[in-house]
């Protein structure tokens, strides 16, 4: 090959590697500074956005923030939906409709549609994708489009310390206990009692816990290292960006 496109092809190149790393800088440059928090909330105006509580840039659809609450310490993924409310500009009354408690993690791209009251308890995780609702579409008259008929609202409760894996959905009146353990998948409606695992769609306890007997069906994986002491809520919470990221 001639020496002048051995030289071409090592500029084109470095003009690409150049472009890329660019680029790469630019986006973490826009992350950065399109991240919402209590300190620079952009153009959203929640009814409180706790401390040390981080929406990652690109957010999702979000709307009725006078009526979300986000407690301290949340980690709230790249294109995460927070809605408040049928349509944007609604006057919803006084009190809160989504509420998050302290430490809660809401994976990539989760939806969470709050046209009545949606509550997740303290130190609840999401993995990505996860659909929660308090909204269901009715099929009443067979006649009318199903899009166009009145939906039903019911509330979603959703306890503390709650593990809900990959792509679940959580349907309107779902109502989990304490530490319920959602697998990837699961659709889930009506009440799930404290410290259970549940799957399948529509979902039913797989395994729960028992004062007496602890975990029935037994557990067949040995129990996972304990958290060192010493770490951190806010240690963890890096962690879980940079699993995010």
């Amino acid at each position: 090959m001639p020496k002048n496109r051995n030289a071409f092809s090592s500029l084109t190149a470095w003009r690409r590697r150049a472009l890329s790393g660019a680029v790469h800088r630019c986006w973490r440059w826009a992350r950065e500074a399109g991240a919402v928090t209590a300190e620079h909330p952009g153009g959203l105006r929640f009814a409180r956005i706790g401390e040390g509580t981080r929406l990652a840039f690109p957010q999702g659809t979000v709307f009725g923030e006078p009526w979300i609450e986000l407690g301290d310490h949340c980690v709230i993924g790249e294109q995460v939906t927070l809605t408040a409310g049928l349509m944007p500009d609604l006057d919803l009354g006084p009190e809160p409709i989504l509420t998050l408690g302290d430490g809660v993690v809401l994976g990539r791209g989760s939806h969470i549609v709050a046209d009545t009251t949606v509550t997740i308890g303290s130190d609840t995780y999401c993995g990505p994708y996860v659909y929660i609702t308090s909204t269901n579409h009715s099929y009443d008259d067979p006649h009318e489009p199903v899009g166009k008929q009145w939906p039903r609202m019911e509330p979603v409760s959703i306890g503390p310390g709650c593990w809900i894996g990959t792509g679940a959905v959580i349907l309107p009146g779902a109502r989990l206990g304490r530490n319920v353990v959602v697998a990837a998948g699961a659709v889930v409606r009506g009440e799930v009692p404290d410290r259970a695992v549940v799957a399948g769609a529509p979902a039913r306890v797989v395994r729960s816990w028992h004062p007496e007997e602890g975990w029935q069906p037994p557990l067949r994986t040995p129990a996972p290292v304990p958290i060192p002491a010493g770490v951190t809520p806010e240690q963890l919470l890096a962690v879980a960006e940079l699993e995010e990221g």
